[in-house]
């Protein structure tokens, strides 16, 4: 009975602990990507996907999360992230994020597409180099 009563906790512990909904840190250089399988070494052009059971998904360009959307459960999925361009290596949400596609901000898998987690950096950028800006709503529709 003793065993049992030390047994008990440590399996609720694990089911609990095992199936958190959390971002992981990108480890850039190492991890690959989920969809393409090349390794994820741009920080300002990664993405990562998480679904309501926990398990992470990362991606070396958002376009690889975009197209890999298309083969997922959307019920499925808790969070959608993607590197701020303005800030490698800082996520922000997908669904809050400004998307810029232009010909002179080379994207991994050449889809020249970058996110801003600011409009007003956005809308510089695009001012620099050019380039249609989007919504994720607009992004997921273009496809």
């Amino acid at each position: 009975m003793k065993q049992l009563t030390v047994l008990v906790p440590l399996v609720l512990l694990f089911f609990t602990s095992s199936c958190q909904v959390k971002l992981e840190q990108i480890n850039y250089g190492k991890d690959g990507c989920h969809f393409c399988k090349m390794t994820i070494v741009d920080n300002q052009h990664a993405a990562e996907l998480v679904t309501n059971k926990g398990k992470v998904y990362k991606y070396d360009a958002i376009e690889c999360m975009v197209n890999d959307l298309e083969q997922k459960n959307k019920g499925s999925i808790a969070l959608l992230y993607v590197n701020d361009y303005s800030n490698p290596g800082e996520f922000v949400k997908a669904e809050e994020a400004t998307y810029l596609i232009s010909q002179k901000i080379p994207s991994p898998m050449g889809a020249f597409l970058s996110a801003f987690s600011l409009s007003e950096n956005a809308e510089k950028t695009q001012a620099e180099m050019t380039g249609d800006l989007l919504t994720w709503e607009e992004l997921l529709n273009r496809n």
